[in-house]
């Protein structure tokens, strides 16, 4: 049985890696899928890519400002007339120590780690429902893990964190689910129907983005309906 059958889902922020893998696995699962990035191009090789699998269609926009996200899930919501699930997928990193740091470095990170999913999960509030589930990414390294020369990546993975559990708090009583996961490090190199699982062993220190993207279907399906707040780790066991 498909455990998203008749379901819509947006995910935004779909790249060559975790983005284009959750699209294909939800396809998989009998979602209707919608994608979203700054990328035109990008968006129409991964919708060529995987359309055999399902129904799925882009819209293209910058969730960087509130304005923005609302444009953007407005255009998502016209192409099936709904939303069921949300992916917050997009995010970005910079190796930096502190002492070079810059202030526009910090920025970038802010704006991507934490304003954009925020600015994108407040935009499609007023077309989730109950039963909906928000799925967004923050890292071991904002959880329970510590890194070096990345603490502004690290800082607002914390925030993802902590945001979730003040959403899901928030939101419970709309009966909207919000979690995360909490990858390590991902290869970027998603390619369908590719057996992804010997690819990688436990213990090694990156995955294939279908290890990740199968915990945030997981996540969007009702088999998870009574996890809620939840930050998980995704990283094989490698946790230094």
């Amino acid at each position: 049985m498909l455990r998203l059958a008749g379901k819509k889902v947006f995910v935004v922020g779909v790249g060559p890696g975790l983005g284009s893998a959750t699209a294909y696995l939800l396809l998989k699962e009998g979602a209707s899928v919608v994608i979203a990035s700054r990328n035109e191009d990008r968006l129409k090789s991964v919708k060529a890519q995987l359309a055999i699998f399902g129904q799925i269609d882009y819209v293209v926009g910058d969730v960087s400002s509130m304005e923005g996200a609302k444009r953007l899930v407005h255009d998502a919501v016209d192409k099936y007339g709904s939303v069921d699930h949300l992916a917050l997928i997009a995010g970005d990193y910079i190796d930096s120590p502190i002492e070079e740091l810059t202030e526009e470095q910090l920025d970038r990170m802010i704006d991507a780690n934490l304003k954009s999913p925020l600015y994108a999960l407040s935009a499609a509030l007023q077309d989730l429902k109950a039963g909906s589930s928000i799925v967004m990414i923050s890292s071991v390294f904002g959880t329970y893990a510590t890194g070096v020369r990345n603490v502004a990546y690290s800082a607002t993975k914390a925030g993802v964190a902590k945001s979730v559990e003040v959403l899901a708090m928030e939101l419970s009583q709309k009966g909207i689910r919000v979690n995360a996961v909490a990858p390590r490090a991902m290869n970027h190199d998603f390619v369908p129907g590719r057996d992804w699982k010997s690819l990688r062993k436990l213990g090694e220190k990156a995955c294939p983005p279908e290890d990740v993207a199968s915990v945030v279907v997981w996540l969007l399906s009702g088999e998870s309906e009574w996890i809620d707040g939840a930050v998980i780790p995704v990283d094989g066991g490698e946790k230094r």
